[in-house]
């Protein structure tokens, strides 16, 4: 049988390949495991790692503050860069079916902000404001927003695991339908902001979550 050897193009298009899944496993490996000079910017919502070191802010970057959809490794918040919208103002924007997975959000405020449908999984939010957001139908994972206000958000049908509201406001949130899993839950029905009622929808937000009795 004859075999046919390879155009340049085609071990050209193998090499490209190879390159981005190179770069994505060194992109993961950074995120995971840091560079050998120090801690890494890494999204854990079980809070063992209480010390984070993050490259500085480039502020030079005007646009920086905007969300983009993740093409490459949604499981594993994989990009092909620093997706950094820390501290950015990005209040009523649209991230309606965007894959945000491993986006650095820490002291941001995205009040009222459409993430319905939308992907976070392993983003790093802490201090950050989603007052009167819609996470409606989201996809919630390994989340951290620990010290985040979510005052009158919607978290209809939402999927939460293994996600960190440690000490974030929950007031008038809505958690109607929302998975939750049994471990998460318990820790965030300890949450003494889990009161009040959604304005809009009129669900009381601790019944909502599924929690019973007192913090």
């Amino acid at each position: 049988m004859k075999l046919t050897p390879p155009t340049s193009k085609a071990i050209q298009s193998s090499l490209n390949v190879a390159q981005r899944s190179l770069a994505a496993c060194a992109l993961s490996s950074f995120l995971l495991l840091g560079p050998a000079v120090g801690p890494v910017p890494v999204a854990l919502a079980d809070g063992d790692t209480k010390t984070f070191k993050f490259p500085p802010i480039d502020r030079t970057n005007k646009d920086r503050c905007k969300f983009s959809s993740s093409a490459m490794g949604q499981a594993n918040a994989a990009r092909d860069s620093l997706y950094d919208l820390r501290e950015c103002r990005m209040m009523e924007a649209n991230a309606g079916g965007f894959d945000i997975s491993g986006a650095l959000m820490g002291s941001g405020d995205f009040s009222k902000t459409d993430f319905k449908e939308a992907q976070l999984s392993k983003v790093f939010a802490p201090e950050a404001k989603f007052d009167g957001a819609d996470f409606t139908n989201g996809i919630i994972d390994r989340a951290f927003f620990k010290g985040s206000s979510f005052v009158g958000t919607l978290f209809n049908n939402a999927v939460l695991s293994g996600t960190s509201f440690d000490e974030a406001d929950l007031t008038n949130a809505d958690f109607t339908d929302a998975y939750i899993g049994q471990f998460d839950l318990k820790k965030l029905c300890k949450n003494a902001k889990l009161t009040g009622e959604n304005p809009k929808t009129g669900a009381p937000t601790r019944e909502s979550a599924g929690c019973t009795g007192a913090p």
